[in-house]
Formats: C-alpha cells, sequence, structure tokens
C-alpha cells in the first residue's frame, strides 16, 4: 500500500516536496515511480528510482529530485523552480522488475497511491 502526500498550493518557482511512504514491502526492493496527471490530459511519468537508477522526464530535469529513504520506507519527489505546468495530481507507483529503460512505462507498475494535488500558480 502507498501513501503519497505532500501536495499543496505553489507559487511559481517556489518548490515543493512530495513523499510516498510504502508499507507491505521495501522501497528498497522495487522500482517506485512518480507519474502526473494534469486535468484533460493523459496521465504521464515524472520520475522514479530502481536498482537501475534513475529516470526523468526531460521537463524536469535540473528542477525534480527522487530519492529514497530506505530507514523511512519513503520515496521523496523534490519540486523545484516550479511551473504552472506542473500542476497535476501526482500518484507514486510500484514495480518489480523493471529495468530503466522500461521505467517511464506505466503499464509496468503494480500498485499505486492515491494521489496528491500540485496546483502551481504563475
Amino acid at each position: 500500500q502507498l501513501q503519497a502526500s505532500g501536495g499543496g498550493l505553489a507559487q511559481a518557482g517556489a518548490s515543493l516536496r512530495l513523499s510516498c511512504v510504502a508499507s507491505g514491502g521495501t522501497v528498497r526492493t522495487y522500482t517506485i515511480g512518480w507519474f502526473r496527471q494534469a486535468p484533460g490530459k493523459e496521465r504521464e511519468f515524472v520520475a522514479a528510482v530502481g536498482r537501475h537508477g534513475t529516470v526523468y522526464k526531460d521537463s524536469v530535469k535540473g528542477r525534480f529530485t527522487i530519492s529514497r529513504d530506505n530507514a523511512e520506507n519513503t520515496v521523496h519527489l523534490q519540486m523545484n523552480s516550479l511551473k504552472p505546468e506542473d500542476t497535476a495530481v501526482y500518484y507514486c507507483a510500484t514495480g518489480a522488475r523493471l529495468i530503466s529503460s522500461t521505467y517511464p512505462d506505466e503499464r509496468r507498475y503494480e500498485h499505486w497511491g492515491q494521489g496528491t494535488l500540485v496546483t502551481v500558480s504563475s
């Protein structure tokens, strides 16, 4: 089971940190991905961390950082320099036996959290 939190309202240029707490498993074992869905758009990949490293969507590279806290069984998504186009519901998900080239494929993820809303105002 996954619990995402940390969303909220932020101004452009500000920062937010999302957290995804996993229960019933360890974040060290699985690939943990963050996806987002903006209003009226399809869900898209944002970032993922797993045994084969980290992968980011091009538009968030240099602004977002994904990290694992094995002791807390939590994965964080630090989001800096936020833009209005980052506005979306953010979901975390876990997958097993992924390689880095498959991290962006949401079909590879088996368990999903409930989502947390990020709203960035201009």
